[in-house]
C-alpha cells in the first residue's frame, strides 16, 4: 500500500483509543476487507495495535479515513516503534536525595537504534544525541537484562498480527553465518571463512518473511541442531495446527535428518525439504507452483542492512539477540504500517 503524503501544517493530535475500541476497529477493517476477525486476536494484540495505530496512522473517529504519518530517516527511531516499546521500559532509580538527572529513555532508544542501524562503535556515538556513549551502552545492557527487547518483539508481532495477520500456514527457517571477531559466547570456527571466529543465527519467518523467532550459536553448529530451539523461541502463542489450517515448514536439504522429522512431528509441522534446484525444476514442471522458502533468505539479507548485525561485535549472546529483536520489531512495525487494511 502506498502511503499518501502527509497534510501540510502540524498534524492534529490523534484520539486516545482503548483496547476495546481498537478491537472494534480491527474487526471493522477485517470485515470491510471481506475477512473475519481472526480467532487468535487477543487483548494483547489489541493493545499493541492500538499503540501502533496511535503513533503511525493518526486515527480519526470511526467512519473517517486514517492518514499514515511521514516516516523518519532510516537511522531514526520511528514513533510507532517507540510507542510499542515505551511501556516495557523499566523505571529508573529514585533520586530523592539529589544527584544527576537520569537521561531520557527516548533519547537513549534513539541513540541505540542509531548504533544498530549504522554499526558505529559505542565510543564513536555522536555527542549530538546529548548522552554519553557509556550511558547508552549501560542502559542497553540494563534493558536487555530486563527483557525489554523480547517483550518488544512480542508486542510488535501482536501489532503485525492485528493489522496484517501472521501467515502461520507457510513458515520457513534457515541459518546464516556472520563474522564475530571478538569471539566469546555462542561463537565458533566458521567453516566458510577459513576457520575464523563466527556466529550463526537460525531464523524462523512466516509466509511473508516476517521474523518470528531466532536462535544464536557458533558458526560451526549444523542448522538442524538449532531447529528445536528456534521453533520454541517464538515469543507469542502459536495457533494449534488443524486439518483445515495446517502449518507447513519449508527447509533446505541441510535439515534432511531423521532428528528434524521427529522435531517437526512433535510440533505438528508438515515438512517441505527442497534444494534450490528442485524448486526451479518444480517451477518449470508444476503449473502455478510458487517457491516459498526464499522469503527467509531475503529476511537474512534485510537483517544485514543493520550494520551492527552484519558483523557481531557483542561478546554477550544476550546482547546480540536483543539487537536482533530490536531489528525484528522495526521490520514488523514497518510492514504493519504499509499493509494495514483501510
Amino acid at each position: 500500500m502506498t502511503c499518501p503524503p502527509p497534510p501540510a501544517g502540524d498534524p492534529p493530535a490523534p484520539p486516545t483509543l482503548s483496547a476495546a475500541d481498537c478491537m472494534q476497529r480491527i474487526a471493522e477493517c477485517w470485515r470491510d476487507a471481506g475477512q473475519l476477525l481472526p480467532a487468535r486476536a487477543s487483548r494483547q494484540t489489541a493493545e499493541a495495535t492500538a499503540a501502533f495505530w496511535q503513533a503511525v496512522l493518526r486515527l480519526a473517529p470511526p467512519g473517517a479515513a486514517a492518514e499514515p504519518a511521514a516516516g523518519p530517516g532510516s537511522w531514526e527511531l520511528p514513533d510507532a516503534l517507540w510507542a510499542v516499546m515505551a511501556p516495557f521500559i523499566p523505571p529508573g532509580p529514585s533520586h530523592a536525595q539529589g544527584g544527576r538527572p537520569r537521561a531520557d529513555d527516548r533519547t537513549i532508544a534513539t541513540a541505540l537504534f542509531y548504533v544498530l542501524r549504522t554499526g558505529i562503535q559505542w565510543k564513536a556515538l555522536p555527542r549530538s544525541f546529548g548522552v554519553a556513549p557509556t550511558t547508552v551502552h549501560h542502559r542497553f545492557q540494563e534493558w536487555s537484562a530486563a527483557g525489554v527487547f523480547v517483550r518488544l518483539h512480542a508486542a510488535s508481532l501482536h501489532a503485525y498480527d492485528g493489522t496484517c495477520g501472521i501467515q502461520w500456514r507457510w513458515q520457513s527457517t534457515d541459518g546464516a553465518m556472520t563474522k564475530a571477531p571478538l569471539g566469546c559466547q555462542a561463537t565458533g570456527r566458521n567453516p566458510t571463512d577459513r576457520g575464523k571466529s563466527g556466529t550463526k543465527r537460525s531464523l524462523l519467518t512466516d509466509g511473508r518473511g516476517e521474523p518470528l523467532a531466532v536462535q544464536v550459536a557458533g558458526a560451526n553448529i549444523n542448522d538442524h541442531l538449532l531447529l528445536p530451539q528456534t521453533l520454541d523461541a517464538v515469543p507469542i502463542p502459536r495457533p494449534v495446527p488443524t486439518v483445515d489450517e495446517p502449518q507447513n515448514l519449508c527447509l533446505d536439504k541441510g535439515y534432511d535428518y531423521p532428528r528434524t522429522r521427529d522435531t517437526l512431528q512433535e510440533r505438528d509441522y508438515t515438512p517441505h525439504l527442497r534444494t534450490r534446484g528442485e524448486e526451479r525444476q518444480a517451477t518449470r514442471e508444476i503449473p502455478d507452483y510458487h517457491p516459498r522458502r526464499w522469503v527467509v533468505e531475503r529476511t537474512h539479507s534485510w537483517l544485514n542492512r543493520f550494520r551492527r548485525i552484519l558483523v557481531r561485535w557483542e561478546k554477550k549472546v544476550d546482547n546480540f539477540i536483543a539487537l536482533l529483536q530490536f531489528a525484528f520489531a522495526w521490520h514488523l512495525c514497518r510492514t504493519a504500517a504499509k499493509s494495514v487494511p483501510t
